[in-house]
C-alpha cells in the first residue's frame, strides 16, 4: 500500500504543487483548504485528489476533519503544515485580530494537525511531518511580527516534535522557503517586490515546483535520519 500525505492548504501554491508531486510519485493524497471553494473545485476536477474543507485555526474542525480523511481514505503517514496567511502591519499599528489570526493559522494550524495525526503515528511506529516556515522567521521582516513570529515558532515546535517522535520512527523536519511565486507574493506591491528581489542574491523567485521537491526529499521512507532540520530554499536570500 502506497504511504497516505495530506497537505494543508493544498489546493493553491506550494501546498499544490506539493500534492500534485506527491501524486506523480505515486504516494495517496488528500488536501485541505478553508475558505476558497471555487478554487478547491477547480483543484479536485484538475488532479482528481480529493480535498476537506476545515479551518487549521481550530483543533475541533482538525481533529474531526483528520477524522473523515481517515475513514475515507485510511491512515495518514505523512502529514504537510502548509496552510498560512500574513496580516501585514507594523506593531504600534497592528490590531489584536492581526496578530492572533496569524499565530491560530500559522503556527496553531500546526499544534492542531499535528495532535491529531500523532497518536496514530506512534502507534504504527512510522510518521513524517512538513512544517513549512519561511525565510522571514528566520531573518525577520518589516511589518511582520506576528508572521515572523508564528513562523520562527513553526521551527521551535519542529525540532521538540522531531525529539519526541525519533523513537517511533516519526520525522519531523521544517522548511524556510524563500519568496516564491505564489498568490501571497503576488498580493506585495511591485516596488517592494522589486526590493526583496534586489537581495536574492538568484535574482528571481523561486517556484512552487521547487519548494515542493524538497518536501518530497523529507518525506520518504528512506530519509529517518534527517529529522528537527530546517531546510532553506531561498535562493541565498539568507544564509544560517
Amino acid at each position: 500500500m502506497p504511504r497516505t500525505a495530506l497537505v494543508t492548504g493544498g489546493v493553491t501554491g506550494i501546498g499544490a504543487a506539493t500534492a500534485k508531486l506527491l501524486k506523480e510519485k505515486g504516494y495517496g493524497v488528500a488536501v485541505n483548504y478553508f475558505g476558497n471553494d471555487e478554487e478547491a473545485d477547480r483543484f479536485v476536477e484538475e488532479t482528481g485528489i480529493p480535498a476537506y474543507s476545515w479551518n487549521v485555526a481550530s483543533f475541533s474542525e482538525s481533529r474531526d476533519g483528520i477524522a473523515k480523511v481517515v475513514a475515507e481514505l485510511g491512515s495518514i503517514d505523512i502529514l504537510i503544515n502548509n496552510a498560512g496567511i500574513t496580516r501585514d502591519g507594523t506593531l504600534h499599528k497592528m490590531t489584536e485580530e492581526q496578530w492572533r489570526s496569524v499565530i491560530d493559522v500559522d503556527l496553531g494550524g500546526c499544534f492542531n494537525m499535528c495532535r491529531a495525526v500523532i497518536e496514530g503515528m506512534r502507534a504504527r511506529r512510522f510518521g513524517r511531518i512538513v512544517n513549512i516556515s519561511s525565510v522571514n522567521g528566520l531573518s525577520g521582516q518589516f511589518g511582520q511580527t506576528n508572521y515572523a513570529a508564528a513562523k520562527a515558532g513553526v521551527i521551535g515546535f519542529t525540532k521538540a516534535l522531531a525529539l519526541e517522535g525519533a523513537s517511533r520512527n516519526i520525522t519531523v523536519n521544517a522548511i524556510a522557503p524563500g519568496y516564491t511565486d505564489t498568490g501571497m507574493v503576488a498580493a506585495v506591491p511591485e516596488e517592494a517586490l522589486k526590493a526583496v528581489l534586489a537581495g536574492v542574491p538568484v535574482g528571481r523567485l523561486g517556484t512552487p515546483q521547487e519548494i515542493a521537491r524538497g518536501v518530497l526529499f523529507l518525506v520518504e521512507d528512506e530519509q529517518g535520519f534527517v529529522t528537527g532540520a530546517t531546510l532553506s530554499i531561498n535562493g541565498g536570500k539568507y544564509l544560517q
